[in-house]
């Protein structure tokens, strides 16, 4: 028998210590569901939408909300408020299908997201409001009066 040279696979170093004539059953199914299987049908699988971007500003008035998710029409789109929880939701289904004489191919998919905010007390939650253009979700949330960030008062000395 030959000297093994040691090597890695899978995380698991493999020597003359642990070769035996049959491959361990880790690695047998590593072998085949991973090499051969998976890389064959998930090329076209679609797996979901991934959670979107998401920028937020503070401004002296308002805060903004805004997420990168195109392709998408307003009516997708779940938006709701609840105990200072704004949920910003999508659920969108695609069908597709393409017929001919000799076959039918009808492709379908489901994508869904679903983000969290918890929303500061400072938030006049009345006046929120929400706009979809050019694949980019803007949240407009207006602060109250009294968190509104007021200008520098200047203080002469008399």
């Amino acid at each position: 028998m030959s000297t093994l040279i040691p090597t890695t696979k899978n995380g698991n170093k493999i020597s003359d210590s642990n070769f035996n004539l049959l491959p361990n059953l880790t690695s047998w199914f590593d072998d085949i569901l991973g090499s051969r299987l998976g890389t064959e049908f998930m090329p076209n699988f679609n797996t979901g939408m991934s959670l979107p971007a998401v920028n937020v500003k503070n401004s002296e008035d308002h805060f903004t909300i805004e997420m990168a998710v195109p392709g998408l029409k307003k009516s997708d789109f779940d938006i709701n408020m609840d105990n200072n929880v704004l949920s910003i939701g999508v659920a969108s289904k695609v069908e597709n299908k393409n017929e001919n004489e000799r076959y039918t191919r009808r492709e379908f998919g489901y994508s869904s997201f679903k983000r969290t905010f918890t929303i500061p007390d400072s938030v006049n939650t009345e006046g929120i409001k929400a706009e979809y253009n050019d694949g980019i979700l803007k949240i407009h949330l207006p602060k109250k009066e009294e968190a509104k960030v007021k200008p520098v008062k200047k203080i002469d000395i008399s």
